[in-house]
């Protein structure tokens, strides 16, 4: 199998657009005009539009008792002759809800240190948000549909923690993109950039045309191709055959036998809602996994999805704390597999950002796989080490790994063949599953603790489980049944190997070696 071709940008250092150098003076800057509207505002009008048009009558005979409720309010307005007094209550209402934009707008402010990135906000009760650059784990900006058509975006700091995040919301599209751009540049440690006057390209009908046409990846910071791409094909057959389609169809086949043998209707009732909430389910997963993205750029890996509204992320180097490479049992005719990542931050995005969190792959072949993993460690896998995972991924022998013994077939009667663990340069590699295959990568430099577990029954059998503790997300790197005097001794390897790993670390400070001597 030939290896796929990866490029990535040099990472030389880029002029700075004066309109972020004014952005990121350290000052005080307030967001997109827009914002008002795009946080909220147009769901305010359409609400009060509904209760109007619903209760017009009714709050007609609240300010009006004399009127009929038979009649037009219109012609009730007119005959009456009070035409003024009705557009001015408009009016106030109007510039009620206006001055109430502004305010909001004007006490929402930001300011870009070389430290933090702080954001103000709230007119009663205010809220005072800090990121610290230097622990950006991702910054994610996120464009749905109605902020695109002003050409606005968000802009999310990704934090360690719940609820940790920052977000910029919104910035103007352009904006937002060379602010990413330069955030990440400062976070990475390397030198500043010269300031250079942006030039704006086109008329303003064209810059929305093309921001909603445009691919996702920023061309001036990746490579305008993916180094994936997903067809419609694969992306139709991955969703038909997931463990959601099953399940669908047998609530409609246990409706159906229900129905054929009783001729009673009601189990319709419990049925219906399940079978629409599936629809709802596969409509958003189909449209957010359309134009996939994933490319290198000298700051991390990018990653975008959707089809509306998009979500186009950055994961700066050393943020991936540990890499699932999965592959369910109606998958493997197809040789189809999906990459899943654990990282610090957890964003409070729906949708398309929420899916682009965890999911770096959402199907792809045994090539596409190894081409993102290159992406996303580049310092760990090598040509020898794509060759041990991609064996790994599929093989049931040894081939490198320390497999569980048979008598572990007790608690692992399919799998114990292929339950395993092995250790690669920079990373440790767990190995499980039968029937939904299962490779699990931790980069050493992330890992948090080691443990082992051993109950009363793994005792007797001279076996014990291998925990790898990591931060919290979607995967959980545990190898259960190994024999126990090799689980104690990659207890001790390990725990050595991550030290060292994390002394040497520096991908904190991933482009700091260009600074000057």
């Amino acid at each position: 199998m030939s290896e796929p071709e990866i490029s990535v940008p040099a990472a030389a250092p880029a002029a700075v657009p004066e309109v972020v150098a004014r952005l990121t003076d350290g000052e005080w800057h307030r967001l997109h005009p827009a914002t008002p509207l795009l946080k909220g505002g147009f769901a305010l009008i359409v609400v009060l539009g509904y209760v109007v048009s619903n209760l017009r009558e009714r709050l007609l005979g609240m300010f009006l008792p004399r009127f009929d409720d038979g009649g037009d309010p219109v012609d009730y307005v007119v005959s009456h002759g009070i035409i003024l007094q009705v557009l001015g209550g408009v009016a106030l209402l109007l510039v009620v809800l206006i001055s109430g934009f502004y305010v909001s707008w004007r006490m929402h402010t930001f300011r870009i240190t070389d430290e933090v990135v702080e954001v103000r906000s709230g007119i009663l009760f205010r809220t005072n948000r800090k990121a610290r650059i230097d622990r950006i784990q991702g910054i994610n900006i996120v464009r749905p549909f109605i902020s695109r058509l002003f050409g606005a975006a968000k802009l999310e700091i990704s934090q360690a923690g719940n609820d940790a995040n920052v977000h910029l919301s919104y910035l103007s599209s352009a904006a937002a993109d060379d602010l990413r751009r330069e955030i990440l540049r400062r976070a990475s440690g390397t030198r500043a950039a010269e300031r250079v006057a942006a030039v704006a390209t086109g008329s303003f009908i064209d810059r929305r045309v093309n921001e909603l046409l445009a691919p996702e990846l920023d061309p001036d910071a990746a490579p305008p191709e993916s180094v994936v791409k997903i067809h419609l094909g694969r992306l139709f057959g991955s969703m038909f055959l997931g463990t959601g389609t099953v399940i669908a169809v047998l609530v409609v086949v246990g409706a159906t036998i229900w129905i054929s043998l009783s001729g009673d209707f009601f189990v319709l009732f419990f049925a219906l809602p399940s079978i629409i909430g599936f629809g709802g389910y596969y409509a958003r997963k189909f449209s957010q996994s359309l134009r996939y993205t994933i490319a290198g750029t000298p700051d991390g890996v990018r990653v975008g999805f959707g089809l509306f509204s998009t979500s186009n992320e950055t994961l700066p180097p050393g943020r991936i704390h540990s890499i699932e490479v999965s592959q369910p049992l109606l998958w493997r005719p197809a040789g189809w597999w999906q990459i899943r990542v654990n990282r610090a931050s957890h964003t409070s995005s729906r949708g398309s950002a929420n899916q682009a969190n965890t999911t770096i792959l959402p199907v792809g072949n045994l090539a596409d796989v190894t081409a993102v993993l290159k992406l996303m460690l580049p310092d760990f896998i090598g040509d020898e080490t794509s060759r041990f995972i991609e064996s790994g991924m599929t093989s049931r022998g040894a081939d490198g790994f320390t497999n569980s013994p048979r008598r572990a077939a007790w608690f692992r009667p399919f799998s114990w063949r292929r339950n395993g663990f092995a250790t690669v340069p920079g990373s440790l590699v767990l190995r499980k599953g039968a029937t939904w295959r299962r490779l699990i990568i931790v980069p050493q430099p992330r890992l948090q603790s080691v443990g082992l577990h051993q109950g009363p029954l793994l005792r007797r059998l001279r076996l014990a489980s291998v925990h790898l503790h990591t931060v919290h997300g979607p995967i959980t790197a545990e190898l259960g049944a190994v024999d126990q005097g090799a689980a104690l001794a990659f207890f001790t390897e390990v725990s050595e190997l991550a030290v060292r790993a994390d002394q040497a670390d520096t991908s904190h400070r991933w482009r700091s070696g260009e600074l000057p001597a």
